[in-house]
């Protein structure tokens, strides 16, 4: 890497030293592979705490978090009711296996605040909420194909990791070892914001095809919306065609609304998965919908699921605290949304005065920059954005303070502990950044 991508050793010694300590036992030394700046360059940055809008590395230094745990914390980290109500809870064990009735209180409260789900199922993080939701589907309509698009990520189960976006494009893994031909052939792929892909897959796969999941607004890679009738046109298909319209609400849920992005385009999907969200940054995940299709869950049909920590009573209340507090404080979305335009309008004008292609993508508290000099709608597009130029970028914005995702690849989040001060302070780091790229040009 240039020296633009090259960390100041000083400013974070102890970062190299423990990156070299967990090569020796951890694979790449992370244990997400996002985490290790591959794409990006340079040796990952190790968080000690967090808190607000900040995080704090193990060299002493505070950034402004772009990332916020890839989503779930809205209100910002070690959001204090959350953590006391954890502390409270913990002193009753860690783990039952058993029904309680906090696991009740959490699901009528999702229930409540998001539209459509009549029944949900807790599980353990978004990866198994969507595994599990694409086997219901099949359970259901007892057909087998299902129809992903490219760079929508849907967590690492086998079906999923074809055209996944994401830490698969981050590493440039076309193709993933481990995954059968057998499981491969049964998901189907089109370009996302593409409706005649979508009808040419499904008049060519007549009856076969059991769910289309989606991530409603596309967050890996990079932050990539619907376009105008897109989302209402995959219901359509849907409805003529007894297909089960899977909602991937690991990212959107609870952020883009209370009701999440079916609340947000005034769609209804026929089942909706959740993630981090839902603890409130606890390892945590949800699968729901329309009763007829949940009533076919075991034990009340055949379709098996299950975990020893489903319903885990330290995620649950500190799900169940984080969400109330959504629900109580609507104003949080007009504040956030109101905080993201205002980054947005901050970096569009530095950007504009740069003379770098580049275009900016939002949805909500969701945004993302791409160098590209034409529309990012779908994973073609966003694939031949300057991931080079990005990578200059990222490690400028990090020698300032600034935290963003490692990988171009990966859309931002916006919590509401940021202040008009934080997203100055972001816009005039960029404009440093982009003069700075400017002049090795």
């Amino acid at each position: 890497m240039d020296e633009l991508a090259t960390h100041h050793s000083s400013m974070y010694q102890k970062s190299e030293e423990l990156f070299t300590r967990a090569q020796r036992s951890i694979p790449g030394g992370v244990n997400s592979p996002v985490r290790a700046f591959k794409s990006v360059g340079g040796t990952p940055i190790f968080i000690q705490k967090a808190k607000g809008a900040y995080l704090y590395d193990e060299d002493g230094n505070r950034y402004i978090d772009y990332i916020n745990s890839w989503g779930p914390m809205i209100l910002g980290h070690a959001y204090e009711p959350l953590t006391k109500a954890i502390k409270e809870k913990v002193l009753d064990s860690t783990s039952f296996g058993t029904p309680t009735e906090l696991e009740i209180e959490m699901a009528e409260l999702i229930k409540s605040m998001t539209p459509n789900v009549d029944l949900i199922r807790m599980v353990n993080s978004g990866t198994e909420a969507c595994m599990s939701a694409l086997r219901l589907a099949r359970g259901f309509t007892r057909k087998n194909k299902f129809i992903k698009f490219e760079g929508c990520y849907h967590g690492h189960a086998d079906a999923f990791l074809v055209k996944a976006g994401s830490g698969l494009a981050t590493f440039n893994i076309q193709t993933v070892p481990g995954v059968t031909g057998g499981v491969a052939c049964d998901t189907l792929t089109a370009p996302y914001n593409n409706l005649p892909a979508v009808a040419k897959l499904v008049s060519e796969n007549e009856n076969e095809i059991a769910a289309i999941i989606i991530e409603p607004v596309a967050g890996n890679m990079g932050c990539i919306p619907p376009l105008p009738g897109y989302l209402e046109g995959l219901r359509e298909i849907c409805d003529k065609e007894n297909i089960v319209l899977i909602f991937d609400e690991v990212m959107t849920g609870f952020r883009l609304a209370q009701g999440g992005a079916q609340e947000r385009f005034k769609i209804n999907a026929d089942l909706v998965t959740y993630g981090k969200v839902i603890g409130g940054g606890m390892p945590v995940g949800a699968f729901g919908g329309k009763k007829e299709i949940m009533q076919q869950i075991a034990p009340l049909g055949n379709v098996y699921q299950a975990g020893t920590l489903s319903g885990n009573p330290i995620a649950m209340i500190a799900g169940y605290t984080f969400l109330k507090a959504l629900q109580q404080n609507p104003s949080i979305y007009t504040e956030l949304e109101d905080k993201t335009n205002y980054l947005y309008n901050g970096l569009n004008k530095v950007l504009k005065g740069s003379g770098l292609p580049y275009v900016i993508n939002q949805a909500g508290s969701m945004i993302s920059i791409h160098f590209s000099d034409q529309p990012v709608i779908d994973f073609a597009t966003s694939a031949s954005s300057n991931t080079q130029t990005f990578s200059k970028f990222f490690h400028a914005m990090l020698n300032k303070g600034i935290y963003l995702p490692p990988s171009a690849f990966e859309s931002w989040f916006v919590c509401n502990a940021l202040s008009k001060e934080d997203i100055d302070y972001t816009v005039d780091a960029a404009k440093e950044s982009l003069d700075e790229i400017s002049a090795q040009q």
